[in-house]
Protein backbone atom coordinates (compact mmCIF):
# COMPACT_ATOMS: atom_id res chain seq x y z
CA UNK A 1 0.00 0.00 0.00
CA UNK A 2 1.05 3.71 -0.37
CA UNK A 3 2.73 4.71 2.87
CA UNK A 4 0.91 7.50 3.24
CA UNK A 5 -3.19 7.13 2.43
CA UNK A 6 -3.86 7.77 -0.96
CA UNK A 7 -5.96 10.97 -0.05
CA UNK A 8 -2.20 12.40 1.32
CA UNK A 9 -0.36 11.62 -1.00
CA UNK A 10 -2.54 12.77 -3.63
CA UNK A 11 -2.90 16.21 -1.60
CA UNK A 12 1.38 16.14 -1.52
CA UNK A 13 1.45 15.63 -5.49
CA UNK A 14 -1.39 18.35 -6.64
CA UNK A 15 0.50 21.04 -4.43
CA UNK A 16 3.26 20.55 -6.78
CA UNK A 17 1.38 20.59 -9.46
CA UNK A 18 3.25 23.27 -12.04
CA UNK A 19 1.49 26.87 -11.41
CA UNK A 20 1.25 28.75 -14.96
CA UNK A 21 1.74 31.84 -12.97
CA UNK A 22 5.38 31.32 -11.69
CA UNK A 23 8.64 31.85 -13.98
CA UNK A 24 8.70 28.82 -16.41
CA UNK A 25 12.36 28.06 -15.09
CA UNK A 26 11.28 28.13 -10.97
CA UNK A 27 8.16 25.64 -12.52
CA UNK A 28 10.38 23.50 -14.40
CA UNK A 29 12.75 23.54 -11.00
CA UNK A 30 10.42 22.76 -8.70
CA UNK A 31 9.22 19.41 -10.56
CA UNK A 32 12.09 18.40 -10.85
CA UNK A 33 13.47 18.25 -7.69
CA UNK A 34 10.24 17.01 -6.39
CA UNK A 35 9.79 14.41 -8.64
CA UNK A 36 13.22 12.74 -8.66
CA UNK A 37 12.73 12.39 -5.12
CA UNK A 38 9.68 10.28 -5.20
CA UNK A 39 11.32 7.60 -7.76
CA UNK A 40 13.32 4.54 -6.87
CA UNK A 41 17.12 5.19 -5.84
CA UNK A 42 18.21 3.16 -8.69
CA UNK A 43 20.60 5.36 -11.14
CA UNK A 44 21.95 4.81 -14.42
CA UNK A 45 25.01 5.22 -16.31
CA UNK A 46 24.49 7.99 -18.50
CA UNK A 47 26.28 9.38 -21.58
CA UNK A 48 24.92 12.75 -23.09
CA UNK A 49 24.71 12.83 -26.91
CA UNK A 50 23.73 15.51 -29.16
CA UNK A 51 21.27 14.89 -31.47
CA UNK A 52 21.36 18.06 -32.95
CA UNK A 53 22.63 21.69 -31.84
CA UNK A 54 19.33 22.03 -29.41
CA UNK A 55 18.44 18.43 -29.05
CA UNK A 56 20.12 16.06 -26.54
CA UNK A 57 19.66 12.64 -25.89
CA UNK A 58 20.67 10.68 -22.73
CA UNK A 59 22.43 6.72 -22.81
CA UNK A 60 20.95 5.51 -19.47
CA UNK A 61 22.87 1.76 -19.23
CA UNK A 62 22.62 -0.94 -16.53
CA UNK A 63 24.63 -4.25 -15.99
CA UNK A 64 21.54 -5.71 -17.43
CA UNK A 65 21.05 -4.15 -20.49
CA UNK A 66 21.71 -6.48 -23.45
CA UNK A 67 23.80 -3.78 -25.90
CA UNK A 68 21.62 -4.42 -29.51
CA UNK A 69 18.54 -3.38 -27.12
CA UNK A 70 17.29 0.14 -27.18
CA UNK A 71 14.07 1.62 -25.78
CA UNK A 72 13.31 5.08 -26.89
CA UNK A 73 12.06 6.71 -24.06
CA UNK A 74 10.11 9.96 -23.79
CA UNK A 75 9.50 11.69 -20.33
CA UNK A 76 6.68 13.20 -19.09
CA UNK A 77 5.52 16.42 -17.73
CA UNK A 78 2.81 17.89 -19.75
CA UNK A 79 4.98 19.18 -22.24
CA UNK A 80 5.67 22.30 -20.71
CA UNK A 81 8.33 20.37 -17.38
CA UNK A 82 10.25 17.15 -17.24
CA UNK A 83 13.36 15.92 -17.81
CA UNK A 84 15.47 12.80 -18.58
CA UNK A 85 17.32 13.94 -14.89
CA UNK A 86 14.15 13.78 -13.17
CA UNK A 87 13.25 10.60 -14.14
CA UNK A 88 16.47 8.77 -13.98
CA UNK A 89 15.20 6.16 -11.38
CA UNK A 90 12.41 5.40 -13.53
CA UNK A 91 14.85 5.41 -16.56
CA UNK A 92 16.95 2.49 -14.58
CA UNK A 93 14.10 0.56 -13.68
CA UNK A 94 13.30 0.13 -17.39
CA UNK A 95 16.51 -0.36 -18.67
CA UNK A 96 16.63 -3.13 -15.73
CA UNK A 97 13.47 -5.24 -16.27
CA UNK A 98 13.30 -4.63 -20.17
CA UNK A 99 17.09 -5.37 -20.19
CA UNK A 100 17.69 -2.98 -22.67
CA UNK A 101 19.51 0.52 -23.25
CA UNK A 102 17.70 3.13 -22.32
CA UNK A 103 17.83 6.91 -24.72
CA UNK A 104 16.06 9.15 -23.44
CA UNK A 105 15.29 12.65 -24.99
CA UNK A 106 15.46 15.96 -23.75
CA UNK A 107 13.26 17.06 -26.26
CA UNK A 108 12.03 21.40 -26.47
CA UNK A 109 9.44 21.82 -24.16
CA UNK A 110 6.05 24.59 -24.17
CA UNK A 111 5.82 27.48 -24.08
CA UNK A 112 9.13 28.72 -26.06
CA UNK A 113 8.50 25.82 -27.94
CA UNK A 114 4.51 24.64 -29.01
CA UNK A 115 3.46 21.86 -31.11
CA UNK A 116 4.36 20.56 -33.01
CA UNK A 117 8.22 21.00 -32.49
CA UNK A 118 8.20 18.15 -29.69
CA UNK A 119 6.90 15.72 -32.44
CA UNK A 120 9.80 16.68 -34.58
CA UNK A 121 12.05 16.14 -31.75
CA UNK A 122 10.75 12.27 -31.16
CA UNK A 123 10.77 11.64 -35.09
CA UNK A 124 14.67 13.40 -35.08
CA UNK A 125 15.61 11.17 -31.90
CA UNK A 126 14.53 7.55 -33.91
CA UNK A 127 16.15 8.88 -37.17
CA UNK A 128 19.56 9.30 -35.33
CA UNK A 129 19.11 5.77 -33.91
CA UNK A 130 18.63 4.04 -37.09
CA UNK A 131 21.58 6.33 -38.77
CA UNK A 132 23.71 5.09 -35.78
CA UNK A 133 23.62 1.84 -36.24
CA UNK A 134 20.63 0.97 -34.36
CA UNK A 135 18.27 -1.13 -36.68
CA UNK A 136 14.24 -0.39 -36.16
CA UNK A 137 13.38 -3.99 -34.78
CA UNK A 138 15.86 -3.75 -31.93
CA UNK A 139 14.25 -0.36 -30.89
CA UNK A 140 11.29 0.12 -28.63
CA UNK A 141 9.55 3.58 -28.25
CA UNK A 142 8.30 4.27 -24.52
CA UNK A 143 6.97 7.25 -22.83
CA UNK A 144 4.48 8.24 -19.97
CA UNK A 145 1.89 10.97 -20.02
CA UNK A 146 3.10 13.68 -22.78
CA UNK A 147 5.67 10.70 -23.60
CA UNK A 148 3.48 8.63 -24.42
CA UNK A 149 1.53 10.69 -26.24
CA UNK A 150 5.09 11.61 -28.68
CA UNK A 151 5.31 7.83 -28.30
CA UNK A 152 2.04 7.73 -30.53
CA UNK A 153 2.99 10.81 -32.65
CA UNK A 154 6.19 9.17 -33.78
CA UNK A 155 4.53 6.06 -35.04
CA UNK A 156 2.24 8.04 -36.91
CA UNK A 157 4.75 9.98 -38.52
CA UNK A 158 6.61 7.11 -39.63
CA UNK A 159 3.72 5.59 -41.15
CA UNK A 160 2.55 8.06 -43.05
CA UNK A 161 6.28 8.46 -44.06
CA UNK A 162 6.24 4.90 -45.20
CA UNK A 163 9.45 4.35 -43.18
CA UNK A 164 10.63 1.61 -41.14
CA UNK A 165 8.51 0.85 -38.30
CA UNK A 166 9.92 -0.40 -34.53
CA UNK A 167 8.18 -3.87 -33.50
CA UNK A 168 5.96 -2.09 -30.61
CA UNK A 169 5.63 0.60 -28.35
CA UNK A 170 4.76 1.49 -24.67
CA UNK A 171 2.63 4.12 -23.32
CA UNK A 172 2.29 4.89 -19.61
CA UNK A 173 -1.14 6.81 -19.18
CA UNK A 174 -0.57 8.85 -22.12
CA UNK A 175 -2.40 12.42 -23.15
CA UNK A 176 -4.56 11.23 -26.34
CA UNK A 177 -7.30 14.16 -26.46
CA UNK A 178 -6.61 17.74 -25.89
CA UNK A 179 -10.05 18.40 -25.61
CA UNK A 180 -10.13 16.30 -22.20
CA UNK A 181 -13.45 15.55 -23.08
CA UNK A 182 -13.98 12.16 -21.14
CA UNK A 183 -16.28 12.12 -18.00
CA UNK A 184 -13.60 10.93 -15.88
CA UNK A 185 -12.03 14.79 -15.64
CA UNK A 186 -14.98 15.58 -13.78
CA UNK A 187 -15.43 11.94 -11.93
CA UNK A 188 -12.11 11.22 -10.98
CA UNK A 189 -11.31 14.73 -9.74
CA UNK A 190 -10.86 13.45 -6.36
CA UNK A 191 -8.64 10.45 -7.31
CA UNK A 192 -6.29 12.05 -9.29
CA UNK A 193 -3.69 14.73 -8.39
CA UNK A 194 -3.71 16.40 -11.76
CA UNK A 195 -6.46 19.04 -11.81
CA UNK A 196 -8.72 20.33 -14.75
CA UNK A 197 -6.86 23.95 -14.94
CA UNK A 198 -3.82 22.29 -15.28
CA UNK A 199 -5.10 19.95 -18.32
CA UNK A 200 -6.37 23.18 -19.77
CA UNK A 201 -3.27 24.74 -19.20
CA UNK A 202 -0.96 22.30 -20.79
CA UNK A 203 -3.51 22.78 -23.69
CA UNK A 204 -3.01 26.61 -23.89
CA UNK A 205 1.27 26.40 -23.43
CA UNK A 206 1.59 23.71 -25.76
CA UNK A 207 -0.75 24.10 -29.06
CA UNK A 208 0.09 27.71 -28.79
CA UNK A 209 -3.17 28.52 -30.83
CA UNK A 210 -3.26 25.43 -32.96
CA UNK A 211 -6.07 23.10 -33.48
CA UNK A 212 -6.42 20.77 -30.42
CA UNK A 213 -8.07 17.92 -32.88
CA UNK A 214 -5.07 17.75 -34.95
CA UNK A 215 -4.09 14.29 -35.11
CA UNK A 216 -0.79 14.36 -33.67
CA UNK A 217 -1.85 16.94 -31.20
CA UNK A 218 -4.56 14.64 -30.03
CA UNK A 219 -4.11 11.21 -31.21
CA UNK A 220 -7.44 9.34 -30.68
CA UNK A 221 -8.40 11.70 -33.57
CA UNK A 222 -5.83 9.89 -35.83
CA UNK A 223 -6.54 7.06 -38.63
CA UNK A 224 -4.99 4.84 -35.90
CA UNK A 225 -4.47 1.76 -38.83
CA UNK A 226 -0.83 0.08 -39.45
CA UNK A 227 0.79 0.83 -36.17
CA UNK A 228 2.68 -1.65 -34.63
CA UNK A 229 2.04 -3.76 -31.10
CA UNK A 230 0.66 -1.23 -28.43
CA UNK A 231 1.02 -1.81 -25.27
CA UNK A 232 -1.06 0.70 -23.11
CA UNK A 233 -1.82 1.74 -19.07
CA UNK A 234 -3.73 3.24 -17.33
CA UNK A 235 -5.47 3.90 -13.67
CA UNK A 236 -9.31 3.98 -12.83
CA UNK A 237 -8.23 6.83 -10.95
CA UNK A 238 -6.83 9.16 -13.91
CA UNK A 239 -8.92 12.20 -14.68
CA UNK A 240 -7.86 10.84 -18.42
CA UNK A 241 -8.66 7.30 -17.88
CA UNK A 242 -11.92 7.70 -20.29
CA UNK A 243 -9.95 9.70 -23.27
CA UNK A 244 -7.06 6.57 -22.84
CA UNK A 245 -9.85 4.19 -22.99
CA UNK A 246 -11.27 5.60 -26.12
CA UNK A 247 -8.25 5.40 -27.84
CA UNK A 248 -7.27 2.11 -26.68
CA UNK A 249 -10.63 0.61 -28.28
CA UNK A 250 -10.07 2.85 -31.56
CA UNK A 251 -7.15 1.54 -31.87
CA UNK A 252 -8.64 -1.86 -31.65
CA UNK A 253 -10.78 -1.12 -33.98
CA UNK A 254 -8.49 -0.36 -36.84
CA UNK A 255 -6.79 -3.76 -36.34
CA UNK A 256 -4.00 -3.26 -34.37
CA UNK A 257 -2.64 -5.85 -31.63
CA UNK A 258 -2.90 -3.59 -28.46
CA UNK A 259 -3.11 -4.50 -24.91
CA UNK A 260 -4.63 -2.48 -22.61
CA UNK A 261 -4.25 -2.21 -18.92
CA UNK A 262 -5.95 -1.52 -16.22
CA UNK A 263 -4.52 -0.46 -12.97
CA UNK A 264 -7.55 0.27 -10.27
CA UNK A 265 -7.70 3.20 -8.09
CA UNK A 266 -4.27 4.36 -9.85
CA UNK A 267 -3.82 7.99 -10.71
CA UNK A 268 -2.22 9.87 -13.15
CA UNK A 269 1.78 9.30 -13.79
CA UNK A 270 1.56 6.52 -10.89
CA UNK A 271 4.48 4.51 -12.66
CA UNK A 272 7.21 7.33 -11.52
CA UNK A 273 6.36 6.97 -7.74
CA UNK A 274 8.42 3.63 -7.33
CA UNK A 275 9.30 4.75 -3.59
CA UNK A 276 5.78 5.14 -2.16
CA UNK A 277 4.02 3.41 -4.81
CA UNK A 278 4.37 -0.19 -5.32
CA UNK A 279 1.99 -0.66 -8.26
CA UNK A 280 4.36 1.93 -9.56
CA UNK A 281 6.78 -1.03 -9.54
CA UNK A 282 4.96 -3.85 -10.54
CA UNK A 283 3.54 -1.58 -13.24
CA UNK A 284 7.28 -1.02 -14.73
CA UNK A 285 7.81 -4.76 -14.21
CA UNK A 286 5.10 -5.50 -16.34
CA UNK A 287 6.83 -2.89 -19.24
CA UNK A 288 9.77 -4.95 -18.73
CA UNK A 289 8.11 -8.42 -19.66
CA UNK A 290 6.26 -7.35 -22.65
CA UNK A 291 9.67 -5.63 -24.16
CA UNK A 292 11.28 -8.89 -23.35
CA UNK A 293 8.46 -10.36 -25.19
CA UNK A 294 8.97 -8.34 -27.71
CA UNK A 295 12.88 -8.50 -28.39
CA UNK A 296 12.26 -12.26 -28.09
CA UNK A 297 10.43 -12.68 -30.93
Amino acid sequence: MIRETPQEFLDILKSYVPDPQKPVGVARQEFSEFFAEFQTDERPAVEQIAIRDDLQGVWCSVPEAVPDRTLLFFHGGGFTVGSTADHLGLCAELARVAQSRVFSVDYRLAPEHTFPAQVEDAVAAYRYLASHGYPPHRIIPVGISAGGTLVLDLLLTLRDQHLLMPPAAVCMSPIVDLAFGGESVTTNRDNDWLTAARLAAIRTLYLGGRDPDDPLASPVHANLYGLPRLYIQTGTGELMYDDISAFAKKAKWAGGQVSFEIWEGMFHFWQIFGKQVPEARAAVAHVGAFVQETFGR
